[in-house]
């Protein structure tokens, strides 16, 4: 039979004679939607023109140092200020006024200042002491040009010159907060429940946590990314650790896969059992033992939420339901295995041919690094291009007044206030620093700029991930369609099937991708929606927005199983993006019953797989960060939240798993695929003999999976 296949195949096992539409994976390309290459590549250059006028514009200091009410930075070298790194508030009750939801501004002076006040002071106090270093003191706390200490208190604090009270006050995210204590449950600064406001009155100490409450309303946010920041500190050592045992773990069982796939599928399904078990075992055994204990049956719909996750793991309905959803994934997968029992051994054969596909081209496991850089590149890009954008807006300031004023709310300049008409008609009003905006046609357009940013991210990303779908299946095919194999394979199947889709197929992945990234846009864009709309109590809005994010998401389910058979038929083929993915769609269809029972029994099979390499590194990651492994149980970091590093742990696990098992899913999708298109084209004769290699010719074809009416009347 060798010899009528070289008879009847040309050269890397390309079927020339009886059929010369079929190209092969190999020669004869040409290039496919040439359109669609192009406007990727307008696309990129206008990408780039966005990245450096963003780039140009934009200060990503705004987001790291505070502004004082002049717009000016503290703490930013060069300038006045680089000495002064803390933002102070004149009068933090007024951060209380519902202005600041409105402006996202307190209507109060804000200068920066070298280090927050440590002692309670009015100015009146200051300036009456008989001490020249108490009102010295008290002068870095006013505004920069006050110079005259002998002017009348009434008229400085007229001018809002200076503060008519400093508060003992602790730095927080750059900004000087008041140092407010409960003692015995009463809220007291210092040692007083009372204070007087530097203008004769005697004003509650509630008064300031209310003001200071608002001032913190984005603050506590940063405050708990702080702490997540600090257990990355302290715990980066140990996470990269974990993630190169998840790493070593997947490729020890890729490699045991490669030449063990029967013996790995079976030891990896009953892995699998034993650690849901365990983990049942283990979720019961800590729900026994907090019987009895206090606090133990507080609910979690009456706990809340909390930020230290430790509390919820000292609640008995917490291990419960632990222990109710592992029993649930443990049923399920029980009854699937019972059920697919014999599809398995048929999806074993398939991963079998995969091994020896994967075992001729080892080279194909190392390539989700590529895949993985190039995707990291265009994060990287999308985010710093997304930072600069936010922050290439200027300073806008408004009038902020106490009493009524027709003037409330407008913008104005600094430099000409105090000469214009408001300060003679509102004699209180202050223009101060309000956000950050602008009225060019540039500003008018930065929500634009953002939208092309992120369609950019999703077309970009998607391209990246076809280039990668289609160069594995362009090197499997090349495998598949070799006729002896593997003397029919080209030298470095890899790379030749990298440079084929880069030099042929650049248009067609750019639109495949381009109708993903269509698709995962609107998603979020409806998602914006969504978010908008939680306040409103229109029903029937959020019902049709339910209904249109249900739709889109199993749209983009649709479309990526789509593009993902057609990434394999272009590999093969060579045909553009609709032809390849109407051909794939309906050669699936014309076959639904075995991608029934192949395709998605090896998927299962390989989701097992990744299931046990993430709640294996889970597991150990969750005994030792929780100092439960006695060996090492002084070597753990201390940490705020030690869900941090175990999240980050299984989260990367995951991701490298899905990396390597990625190439074996997509070596049995091609492989798959190829096998339908075999099966059609050929009938097993002399004349016309399968590709497919005997091991897997003797279980799909003797097994199961007959080949079909049609595919024997072509025959």
């Amino acid at each position: 039979m060798g010899g009528q296949g070289d008879n009847y195949y040309g050269k890397h096992g390309t079927p020339q004679k009886y059929d010369p539409t079929f190209k092969g994976p190999i020669y004869d390309r040409g290039c496919t939607d040439i359109i669609c290459c192009i406007l990727l590549v307008i696309a990129i250059v206008g990408y780039v023109v966005v990245g450096v006028v963003a780039w140009t514009h934009g200060d990503p200091r705004k987001v790291i140092y505070p502004t004082d009410s002049r717009g000016q930075f503290c703490g930013q070298q060069g300038t006045p200020n680089e000495k002064k790194p803390f933002l102070f508030y004149f009068d933090i009750v007024k951060c209380a006024s519902p202005l600041v939801l409105l402006e996202f501004q307190c209507p109060t002076t804000q200068i920066c200042v070298s280090k927050c006040p440590d002692r309670y002071q009015t100015y009146l106090s200051a300036y009456g002491s008989r001490t020249p270093s108490e009102l010295e003191y008290y002068r870095q706390f006013c505004v920069p040009e006050f110079k005259n200490l002998q002017k009348a208190p009434i008229e400085v604090l007229k001018d809002k010159e200076c503060p008519a009270m400093i508060i003992p006050s602790t730095p927080l995210a750059r900004r000087c907060f008041p140092a407010i204590r409960a003692k015995k449950g009463v809220i007291m600064v210092g040692n007083e429940t009372t204070y007087d406001d530097g203008r004769g009155r005697r004003r509650n100490v509630t008064e300031l946590l209310e003001g200071a409450k608002k001032a913190n309303v984005v603050l506590e946010t940063r405050q708990l990314a702080m702490k997540i920041f600090e257990d990355y500190t302290v715990s980066w050592y140990w996470i990269i650790i974990g993630l190169v045992i998840a790493m070593v773990a997947s490729f020890i069982f890729i490699v045991l896969l490669r030449f063990l796939a029967g013996i790995m599928v079976w030891v990896m399904i009953v892995m699998v059992i034993l650690v849901l078990g365990y983990g049942i075992f283990h979720c019961y055994m800590e729900y026994a033992k907090l019987k009895g204990e206090a606090g133990s049956d507080v609910s979690l719909k009456d706990l809340g939420f909390q930020t230290d996750l430790r509390v919820y793991l000292h609640l008995r309905q917490t291990w419960l339901a632990f222990m109710i959803i592992l029993c649930i994934v443990e049923v399920v997968i029980i009854l699937l295995l019972i059920f697919l029992r014999k599809r398995i051994l048929i999806a074993i054969a398939l991963i079998k041919e995969a091994s020896r596909a994967v075992g001729h081209i080892m080279m194909s496991l190392l390539f989700p690094l590529c895949t993985f850089f190039l995707l990291c590149l265009c994060i990287a890009y999308w985010a710093s291009t997304a930072v600069f954008l936010s922050t290439s807006n200027e300073a806008i300031y408004k009038v902020f007044n106490e009493s009524a004023c027709q003037f409330s709310g407008q913008t104005c300049k600094p430099e000409t206030f105090n000469t214009s008409n408001v300060t003679k008609l509102c004699p209180d009003a202050q223009c101060l620093f309000a956000f950050y905006g602008g009225e060019t046609a540039y500003h008018k357009y930065l929500i634009v700029l953002q939208f092309f940013n992120v369609f950019m991210f999703f077309w970009l990303a998607n391209f990246v991930i076809a280039l990668g779908q289609v160069t594995l299946a362009g090197a499997f095919a090349s495998y598949y369609w070799a006729f002896k194999k593997p003397d029919d394979m080209p030298a470095f199947p890899l790379f030749s099937a990298f440079g084929r889709a880069l030099r042929y197929h650049t248009g067609s992945l750019a639109f495949g991708s381009l109708i993903l990234a269509i698709v995962q846009v609107i998603r979020v864009t409806l998602e914006y929606l969504d978010h908008r709309l939680k306040a409103a109590d229109n029903k029937f809005a959020k019902f049709l927005l339910s209904c249109l994010k249900c739709c889109f998401w199993c749209l983009e389910k649709f479309i990526k199983f789509l593009n993902r058979n057609a990434y394999i038929m272009i590999a093969v083929y060579g045909t553009n993006f609709c032809t390849s993915a109407r051909n794939a769609f309906f050669l699936l269809m014309r076959n639904i019953i075995r991608v029934a029972v192949l395709d998605k029994v090896t998927d299962f099979l390989f989701f097992l797989g990744k299931l046990l390499i993430v709640g294996s590194v889970g597991i150990l990651a969750f005994f030792f960060f929780t100092q439960r492994i006695k060996l090492v149980q002084d070597t753990a970091p201390p940490l705020n939240y030690y869900w941090v590093p175990i999240l980050t742990v299984i989260v990367g696990s995951y991701l490298i798993a899905h990396g390597f098992f990625s190439v074996y899913g997509m070596c049995v999708d091609t492989l798959f695929l190829c096998f339908c298109e075999d099966l059609e084209r050929n009938d097993g004769s002399p004349e016309r003999p399968y590709y497919m290699s005997p091991e897997l010719s003797e279980i799909l074809l003797k097994g199961n999976l007959e080949p079909s009416k049609s595919a024997d009347s072509q025959g």
